[in-house]
């Protein structure tokens, strides 16, 4: 293919596959394994219709931050670059992160969620500045082009996909296409080019980041009142490999189907990303083992002390000088209390509403926004074998799959290629209602989960089953809104984001209508900003 793939092809969260695989006649009764990860039981104390009992006393703080997610760590990081020393962050789970959250064993470290980052558009200047703190870009050259650390930049190879019996390089299918199919997924790029390059009348690029710098002409945000499948039926894309590509990219960025996702959002993914360095080009991916654990400790390496885990706000109660927070302990088990000058609810919405005892709010998010439920596991394997054509790459994906394939977190270690690697399997439970999903996936342990996984990956790697040594599943509840029609250029997102309070602000991805690390970065950006306003 003529033009660069790769620009639409970055996105790809390894996402694995379950339900509907078959298990296979050579599958072995269990693997070792466990479910891990977020303190699901815990955070549902915020549904107990009972309300929690008063702290004994309040400690008094300048600003806290409710949640130690990107969003979070953010506004910490700029209040604090900006002199503000009296401040804490709270969050229920026993390291920040939220979903870029990540683990390790004797092998390596590996991502529990977010695993990569795009090289940013170059005018994003606060996140390049944040960026080259973290020492993943060095410096700027002649041109103004940031200049990236190698070793943070994705390794060759990069990615693979496994269609029509074999591996090919790249994620766009190609391999076993007949030439209509080829024409198709030719003219399918050229217009998602055309898109990245498009001005509206207001001046504004058609599709930006953050989002909310896009354009306003109606020739673009009228997209948002149907679905991408909608869209590409009436643009004539009628070819099923078409179709699976946008599918999988949108259930890889936005946990979404692409007949259910706002058409705006679904063509934003591939026309959004502009930035070009010295040494990368406009889409290339930034990874670490640990995925954006890497950037979580970046964020949070001067905070310290400040952030207190295990910490979960029960209750906000804004008042004319100072905000209430009640926090429930989850070492200590009791009740502790916090009075801010000023606080940023850095959670969901869902979350927020209930916080606060927004009975209209909560209403409101219930009905308008929508998380999807997202299955990830890693699988701890030894020489895995490989069918022939393409190696194993970093970012590894199944045609046809329920799932959207895994990432290699040794990919990146600088060491010899060991036979043991660390596979992180990613999956967005869409195949029914988010709620439905969420409750069903609830419903299973993890010798449940390990044979469906374990079955679509035998299409490619026939003898896994012997070759796994251990398999963990992590499932994450609500870690994404879908950005479904009228969401994204409607009023709620701006309804929902106003501060409620002078005292009290909000920042998450779910206000930016799609959950992916500049929006939740700069959200935390915003919300510090305001407070600032008010120093």
């Amino acid at each position: 293919m003529s033009m660069d793939r790769r620009h639409f092809l970055q996105l790809s969260l390894a996402l694995a596959g379950l339900g509907a695989c078959q298990t296979g006649t050579g599958s072995r009764k269990s693997v070792p394994g466990a479910i891990v990860g977020a303190n699901a039981a815990v955070g549902h104390l915020l549904r107990d219709p009972q309300p929690p009992p008063h702290p004994e006393s309040y400690r008094d703080v300048d600003v806290l931050i409710v949640g130690a997610g990107i969003s979070g760590l953010s506004a910490a990081r700029q209040l604090q670059r900006k002199g503000v020393r009296d401040l804490l962050l709270l969050d229920l789970e026993e390291v920040p992160g939220g979903n870029a959250r990540h683990g390790s064993n004797h092998v390596s470290p590996f991502p529990w969620g977010a695993h990569y980052v795009p090289t940013p558009n170059n005018d994003l200047i606060e996140y390049l500045e944040f960026l080259q703190e973290a020492g993943v870009v060095t410096g700027f050259d002649a041109a103004g082009r940031p200049v990236y650390n190698e070793y943070h930049l994705c390794f060759d190879p990069q990615e693979r996909l496994f269609i029509n019996g074999r591996w090919q390089e790249g994620l766009v299918p190609q391999f076993g296409l007949g030439d209509p199919d080829l024409r198709e997924v030719e003219r399918f790029l050229r217009q998602m080019d055309a898109f990245r390059r498009a001005l509206g009348r207001d001046g504004k690029p058609a599709f930006a980041l953050p989002l909310d710098a896009s354009s306003k002409d109606d020739a673009f945000t009228r997209l948002d009142k149907l679905t991408f499948r909608q869209w590409l039926l009436s643009e004539g894309y009628r070819s099923p490999y078409v179709h699976w590509y946008a599918n999988y990219c949108t259930r890889d960025d936005f946990g979404t189907r692409h007949d259910v996702v706002s058409a705006w959002a679904g063509i934003h993914y591939f026309a959004a990303r502009k930035g070009v360095g010295a040494n990368a080009a406009a889409g290339d991916v930034l990874t670490w083992p640990e995925g954006n654990g890497f950037l979580v400790k970046a964020l949070a390496s001067s905070l310290g002390d400040r952030i207190l885990t295990g910490h979960l706000a029960m209750r906000v109660v804004p008042g004319k000088n100072l905000v209430a927070v009640d926090v429930h302990d989850v070492v200590q088990q009791r009740m502790v209390g916090f009075r801010a000058r000023q606080c940023v609810l850095a959670v969901p919405q869902y979350v927020a509403a209930r916080l606060l005892g927004d009975a209209q709010r909560l209403a409101t998010v219930r009905a308008r926004l929508h998380y999807t439920p997202w299955l990830v596991a890693n699988l701890l394997v030894n020489g895995l074998d490989e069918l022939p054509a393409v190696p194993a790459c970093w970012d590894n994906v199944l045609y046809d799959s329920p799932a959207l394939g895994y990432v290699d977190a040794t990919h990146q270690l600088i060491r010899e290629r060991s036979a043991l690697r660390n596979l992180t399997y990613y999956r967005p439970l869409t195949e029914e209602a988010p709620g439905a999903a969420r409750r069903a996936a609830y419903g299973k342990k993890q010798p449940d989960w390990a044979p469906a996984i374990l079955g679509d990956l035998r299409r490619a790697h026939p003898n896994i089953d012997r070759q796994v040594e251990r398999l963990d599943v992590l499932l994450w509840g609500h870690p994404m809104a879908q950005p479904l029609p009228g969401l994204l250029h409607g009023p709620l997102r701006a309804q929902l984001a106003a501060s409620p309070h002078p005292r009290l602000h909000f920042a998450h991805s779910d206000l930016a209508g799609i959950s992916i690390f500049e929006e939740a970065f700069y959200q935390g950006l915003g919300a510090a900003n305001k407070i600032l306003q008010y120093a």
